[in-house]
């Protein structure tokens, strides 16, 4: 058998001829490491006798995915329903987020009613345990192991009496195959360790969770390849200092992309929030310059927050931009807008912008209260405390339509606003909004209108 080696981006896996400094991939400094490995023959040669079945797609019976409840709501809801049997769940997060946290909650409570085994490979058996009497759980049902050798646990798996329901492996990172010579962590482990395990899951028909490491930038650690070979991609992350925690899909094979769960970490682990939108809504001051209340969609979800904006002169050549919860880049396109479409400059200002509660906002359709929100801190006038708003802002100024404009109104009058501002586009019919007066508006230089001093404003 010859081996060779081979030098490995350890960060985003890209493969190079020798050594150097930097990958020119990824533009990572010192990630690159020698990687022994087997020669492409030895693993290409076919088995005698081995080969596929061909069948006819339209005469395969289709076998129906149903989910399994985890008991949990809300990482059932990001899921989509909850755990599908055969399936593949990636969760990543910063240190001491919370993933382990959440995924002995899940497995405890599952554990009453299937078969789950919690595999760690960074924490002893003890640590564990101390960790779920932590969580309130003193006699729980779940199985644990404790190894990283991957050969050693699927020969574990393989063995077992009972019929396994579901796997959490906590690290993939930690895990490795002693037949492949780099150390665990490394590119060819961390793939080569999810394929056999993603291999036994389907083959056995259990769901599998695999907890990764991110990077400094956020990204889960390790190839990327390995968020392709898994069916659903999950991120735990929260702002330090906040006792609150989003759990969001970016990947789902079986439900919505960018879902969001909600939960409060407390003493006792995370507690589901049933209701996000009166708890980031819940220490908003009312008519306050610069407070605008957006309704928005996560995934499935309407869920509203407060848009809040800080507009000061300032004497510096390049006024300072910062932004927390939102894109810097759209930011900056909105401030051009608002020059070139309202007549409103910015370029003698600083800027500052947050979105309450730690949720980072991805849809387009926050545009509209923003705008609002910047308007209303230079100027110092308010929109009214029972307003929401919501819509996309184009380059020429035009308010663009949005969807979903049922869900946002309906939760909006579940917590007892009276007006919304939306585009004109849209058209909305009285069944869609109900009791709420709807202001439509197809420019951003109709919102002048809606703009009121402090000391015309109505408390509710």
């Amino acid at each position: 058998m010859t081996k060779n080696f081979k030098y490995v981006c350890q960060n985003c896996g890209a493969q190079h001829n020798r050594w150097q400094g930097q990958c020119v991939d990824c533009n990572k400094w010192n990630t690159i490491e020698a990687e022994q490995v087997e020669s492409l023959a030895t693993f290409t040669k076919a088995q005698p006798g081995s080969t596929y079945s061909i069948e006819n797609l339209s005469t395969t019976n289709s076998r129906t995915k149903e989910h399994m409840n985890s008991g949990t709501g809300e990482f059932d809801r990001v899921l989509g329903g909850g755990l599908v049997p055969g399936s593949t769940i990636l969760m990543g997060g910063s240190p001491g987020i919370g993933k382990s946290t959440l995924l002995l909650q899940v497995s405890n409570k599952l554990a009453s009613e299937k078969t789950c085994l919690y595999v760690t490979g960074e924490e002893s058996i003890e640590q564990v345990k101390l960790h779920t009497e932590r969580l309130g759980t003193t006699n729980s049902p779940l199985h644990i192991v404790m190894g990283t050798n991957v050969s050693n646990l699927v020969s574990t798996i393989e063995n077992m009496k009972l019929e396994l329901d579901l796997l959490v492996v906590d690290s993939i990172q930690t895990m490795f195959i002693p037949e492949i010579p780099s150390s665990p962590g490394t590119v060819s482990q961390v793939r080569a360790s999810a394929f056999e395990l993603i291999s036994l899951a389907k083959r056995k028909n259990f769901v599998l969770v695999l907890i990764g490491h991110v990077t400094k930038d956020g990204q889960i650690a390790g190839p990327k390849v390995l968020e392709h070979m898994v069916d659903t991609v999950l991120y735990l992350d929260g702002e330090s200092g906040s006792d609150y925690r989003i759990l969001r899909s970016v990947k789902n094979r079986f439900g919505n992309v960018n879902e969001i769960g909600v939960f409060e970490m407390s003493e006792s682990g995370l507690k589901e929030v049933k209701n996000p939108s009166s708890l980031f809504l819940s220490e908003r001051k009312t008519n306050a310059s610069g407070s605008v209340v957006f309704a928005g969609i996560e995934g499935t979800r309407p869920i509203l927050v407060e848009v809040q904006a800080l507009v000061v002169p300032s004497n510096m050549i390049a006024p300072r931009r910062a932004v927390v919860g939102w894109e810097l880049n759209r930011l900056s396109m909105v401030l051009a807008v608002l020059s070139a479409r309202y007549g409103i400059h910015l370029a003698a200002h600083e800027v500052y912008l947050n979105i309450v509660g730690g949720l980072r906002i991805m849809e387009p359709a926050i545009d509209l209260a923003i705008v609002c929100a910047l308007i209303s801190a230079l100027k110092k006038n308010i929109v009214e405390n029972n307003t929401v708003v919501f819509g996309e802002i184009g380059l020429l100024g035009e308010v663009r339509k949005v969807n979903k404009i049922e869900f946002r109104i309906k939760e909006a009058m579940k917590l007892g606003f009276k007006n919304a501002i939306v585009p004109r586009s849209n058209k909305i019919t009285k069944k869609q909004s109900g009791e709420m007066i709807v202001n439509e508006i197809s420019h951003i230089k109709e919102l002048e209108s809606f703009f009121l001093h402090p000391t015309h404003a109505k408390t509710n």
